[in-house]
């Protein structure tokens, strides 16, 4: 073989061997699952600045239409989907709750409690991925995982589905938008989808003043703002247009002091421990939430959760993935101090803590600001009044049932 031809082929060698190498370091800092590339990363000079939030996306194969988001709106707040027809979607995500649940674990299905902290759905239909620990792409996926989940809506397809074939007002409703002769239960995830990407702002006063109303914040905010994009860090991960960057990090989070103390939530956590697949050792000795761990069972990520989106947060407390702080003071405070409680407490897995997350040396009017401009990311409260939900009807009469019994 002449040297000619052996050149080209070292150069596909090495080539070869950088792409696994980046793309092996991708999978491992969660990068591939939030859908950024190695190379985008590499080539940006800092995180993106923040940014007004555009227009949410819309799937191609589930196009919004008026019809189908007043189905999705109905389904959302119908208890009947779920498993003891007591827990629906608005169950666990209250309008009047920030379009969550305002405790540390969410409302769980009854006879259990959850064992992660209720999200908002304002602005989820920005996502990539759902959830803290990023287990579903869409929200088309996050409704059925959620309304069959074991400690969430407990429910089964077919008699979910049953329910709704024996509603009029369901049937009707789902042939005008879907076309089918009797409501599916794949098609009700994709009427709550539509209606949830309804759910959006983008009129707070941090849009107005990207968007060039530069009253729309107080000097106070401004100064917050300088140190959200300097000395406190928040930019490197709270960035973009929903202010986060939807990747994986362990912060410091500790475990929350619940596990210890109630019996259910310590049944419910070790539930979730086998349902997901852990080890017989890590299902016996775990004290603490793995996250981002359940999707590739590696060790270095075991404490990571998504970026959440600092939208809306006037709105959702208590923070963190395990609801651990009740006030964004609180959060502050947390992260001035490097990733630990006001109790020296930090992540069960502090092998794995990222390194971004060091203590920030922020005066007391320093949080001040910084809560202040925290603020700008939520406009009004957005409320909703429950709407009326479809009624039972037999499918057919007394008299209809005994003409066919009679015919046999």
């Amino acid at each position: 073989m002449s040297i000619k031809k052996i050149a080209p082929t070292l150069v596909a060698v090495a080539v070869a061997t950088v792409l696994t190498a980046c793309q092996a370091q991708e999978t491992k800092t969660g990068s591939a699952v939030s859908g950024k590339s190695m190379a985008a990363k590499t080539a940006q000079s800092g995180p993106p600045p923040l940014a007004p939030l555009g227009a949410p996306p819309i799937p191609p194969d589930n196009k919004q239409t008026p019809a189908k988001i007043e189905l999705g709106k109905i389904l959302f707040f119908d208890p009947r989907l779920g498993g003891d027809a007591s827990t629906g979607c608005s169950t666990c995500h209250e309008p009047d709750q920030g379009w969550a649940w305002a405790e540390d674990f969410s409302r769980g299905y009854p006879g259990t409690v959850h064992w992660r902290n209720s999200q908002t759905i304002i602005n989820s239909a920005y996502y990539a991925r759902n959830f803290w620990a990023g287990s579903v792409p869409s929200l088309e996926k996050q409704a059925p995982s959620a309304a069959k989940g074991g400690v969430a809506g407990n429910g089964e397809n077919d008699i979910m589905e049953s329910r709704l074939a024996l509603i009029p007002g369901y049937r009707k409703r789902f042939k005008e938008v879907f076309g089918t002769e009797w409501p599916l239960i794949g098609d009700a995830w994709r009427a709550i989808a539509a209606f949830e990407r309804t759910l959006v702002q983008r009129d707070t006063p941090l849009d107005k003043y990207l968007l060039g109303d530069k009253n729309a914040l107080t000097e106070q905010q401004v100064q917050g703002m300088a140190l959200f994009n300097g000395k406190a860090g928040c930019i490197q991960c709270h960035n973009g247009e929903l202010a986060s960057d939807q990747d994986y990090y362990n912060i410091g989070v500790p475990p929350n002091k619940r596990w210890e103390e109630d019996g259910l939530a310590q049944v419910t956590f070790r539930f979730e421990l086998y349902a997901k697949g852990m080890t017989e050792e890590g299902y016996r000795t775990t004290k603490a939430d793995p996250g981002f761990y359940f999707r590739g069972k590696n060790t270095w990520d075991k404490g990571k959760f998504r970026t959440p989106s600092l939208r809306y947060t006037a709105f959702t407390a208590p923070y963190m993935h395990n609801g651990i702080f009740y006030t964004m003071e609180d959060v502050v405070d947390f992260y001035n101090r490097g990733g630990f409680d006001e109790d020296g407490r930090t992540t069960a897995f502090a092998e794995n803590k990222s390194k971004l997350i060091k203590p920030l040396g922020l005066t007391d009017e320093e949080k001040e600001n910084l809560v202040a401009f925290l603020e700008a990311f939520s406009g009004e409260e957005m409320l909703m009044e429950k709407p009326a939900m479809p009624e039972y009807a037999p499918l057919f009469t007394r008299a209809e049932l005994e003409a066919a019994q009679e015919e046999k």
